[in-house]
């Protein structure tokens, strides 16, 4: 249902973009900061709504389509914004464009594979890549308003480059996989990102 707790927390994510966004308009340090709040308990609610799902046994197929979709969308929107207002800079940039077309890439895939009915699991690699990188745009959103004496811009940025490797190694693992069992033609559960990827690993 769509009313069960899991659900709106999950719901809130995509209602506070419009709010993250109209603050990059806002002058003043005080906007970024309350941006940056703003992000990061979205960012909580990730978690937090997939540990009521499983611990009040309220997980569902609509819940499996909005976490990542709610997901997606809060990246994207600040990445964008972050593009779009300087905080991302140089070579970050590059990073910043490989992410949001895994971002889109993945998304699209999903549609294909859930037509067929494929599951897509996602591995603890994967995990970790969305928590390093929710990480980097938290401090990104501060950028430059934030202390004088913590880099917080450079820390954002090697943030961003770790969740960029992480990216393209759970995004080359996850497409294989979901490549395989599409062009093997028979319906099954496809295996997480991080044990194809070992196994990939392993193969070399």
């Amino acid at each position: 249902m769509l009313t069960t707790l899991p659900n709106l927390l999950t719901l809130s994510r995509v209602g506070v973009i419009p709010l993250i966004v109209a603050l990059f308009y806002v002058p003043g340090d005080w906007a970024r900061y309350v941006a940056c709040i703003l992000f990061t308990i979205a960012g909580f609610t990730d978690v937090l709504d997939g540990y009521l799902a499983r611990s009040r046994a309220q997980i569902s197929a609509l819940g499996r389509i909005l976490d990542p979709i709610a997901d997606k969308l809060l990246v994207v929107s600040v990445t964008g914004m972050l593009l779009a207002f300087d905080r991302i800079t140089g070579a970050a940039v590059l990073g910043a464009v490989v992410i949001l077309c895994r971002e889109l890439l993945v998304s699209g895939l999903r549609e294909v594979l859930a037509d067929i009915r494929l599951r897509v699991p996602v591995s603890r690699l994967a995990k970790w890549k969305t928590a390093i990188q929710m990480t980097s745009l938290g401090f990104l959103i501060v950028g430059d308003a934030g202390f004088a004496f913590l880099p917080v811009v450079l820390i954002g940025e090697v943030l961003l480059w770790i969740a960029v490797t992480l990216t393209l190694i759970t995004g080359y693992a996850y497409f294989r996989a979901a490549f395989g069992a599409l062009l093997s033609g028979r319906p099954r559960r496809v295996r997480p990102a991080a044990k194809v990827a070992k196994q990939a690993t392993t193969a070399g």
